[in-house]
């Protein structure tokens, strides 16, 4: 409750206080804290009891479900199969293409089930890959926003501009449109030059979007019923969504695999380092880029007057990790390697 006054005072007040990605502050000191709580941190899941098929396919009806908050419960049509009959559903777990997935209240839903633990190590039953019945995707976003929103110009008019500033800790931004678009709504009141956009406006495909800044978009723009203009589906120029891997402009290093051992993951802040195993060498390429990685890394520790880990190791996120995998330091894994702006990582890992 502490946390959630703190962040809308905050997000009246505004926040100046610098950002560091995580994979920076990590990377100097190992562990790190830098990414902030996923919602399903700080709520417990249903106690593991009984017999469940995690591949097998339920059905139920949304009996909460916050979109803000990007959470809720589903109830579990076939009763006794879960604890109370009742699911928890992160965000993460619906499979959708709208920008911010999300379900409503007496939707029903077909669904798996997992295993996972949850701020205390206790571990129970959360849904997953949550589907309409049939194993469709959820879409309900453009319908939503269609009958809620008054767009100008247009639902499928896009705009472009830079962005100033998102931060996720505030849950806004500003985007300052680019010259030679004065804009007026349908009642002929003009646009301002610089708009906000909220957390829910940002297309981050199924991640957490991350502090951006002087970063070219496109968008759509909403008119609020106090007359404030808004941003919406912000995107990359061209309609990509603003992935993390996009903004670091990522690329895949082949199709080969390497062998390697978790050296730390820590599940509550979603992010780990690999040493990868001596005996197969890393392209050169994917080499040199490890190396400065460290580099910088090395740099970063001594401005502060700590001393980072010598060891040369890959970042990952749990976004890199294969569904139902369940990793802790010591982990034998197989993975394919990235480079990208900031360095060198690991993705498609799965234990061994």
């Amino acid at each position: 409750r502490r946390r959630v006054f703190r962040r809308l005072r905050e997000a009246m007040e505004g926040s100046s206080e610098p950002f560091e990605p995580a994979r920076e502050v990590a990377e100097a000191a190992l562990p790190a804290e830098g990414t902030p709580d996923a919602p399903s941190a700080q709520l417990e899941a249903t106690p593991a009891s009984g017999q469940v098929d995690p591949s097998a396919r339920l059905t139920g009806t949304v009996a909460f479900y916050s979109k803000l908050k990007g959470y809720g419960f589903i109830d579990v049509s076939e009763k006794g199969k879960i604890p109370d009959d009742r699911l928890f559903v992160q965000w993460q777990s619906i499979q959708s293409s709208d920008r911010w997935p999300f379900l409503v209240k007496d939707m029903e839903v077909e669904f798996s089930v997992k295993k996972e633990k949850d701020r205390t190590g206790k571990e129970g039953w959360r849904a997953k890959a949550v589907t309409v019945p049939g194993g469709g995707p959820v879409q309900l976003q453009e319908k939503l926003d269609a009958e809620q929103k008054s767009f100008i110009g247009g639902q499928s008019i896009r705009y472009t501009g830079k962005l100033k500033f998102y931060s996720p800790r505030c849950g806004y931004g500003y985007i300052t449109l680019d010259p030679g678009q004065e804009l007026k709504d349908a009642q002929g009141n003009p646009v301002p030059s610089e708009v906000r956009v909220e957390r829910t406006e940002v297309n981050s495909g199924t991640e957490q979007p991350q502090r951006m800044q002087d970063l070219a978009v496109e968008f759509g723009l909403w008119r609020t019923e106090r007359g404030e203009a808004k941003a919406y589906n912000m995107t990359l120029p061209g309609g990509s969504a603003l992935t993390q891997a996009a903004l670091e402009n990522r690329q895949t290093v082949g199709s080969q695999t390497y062998r390697g051992e978790v050296k730390m993951w820590s599940w509550k802040q979603a992010f780990g380092f690999i040493k990868p195993e001596a005996s197969v060498p890393l392209p050169p390429n994917v080499q040199a880029k490890l190396t400065q990685q460290n580099e910088a890394a090395q740099s970063k520790a001594a401005t502060r007057g700590r001393e980072a880990s010598k060891e040369e190791l890959l970042y990952f996120r749990k976004s890199d990790v294969k569904p139902d995998v369940s990793l802790r330091a010591g982990t034998q894994v197989m993975f394919q390697l990235y480079v990208d702006d900031r360095g060198a990582g690991a993705n498609c890992i799965e234990a061994i």
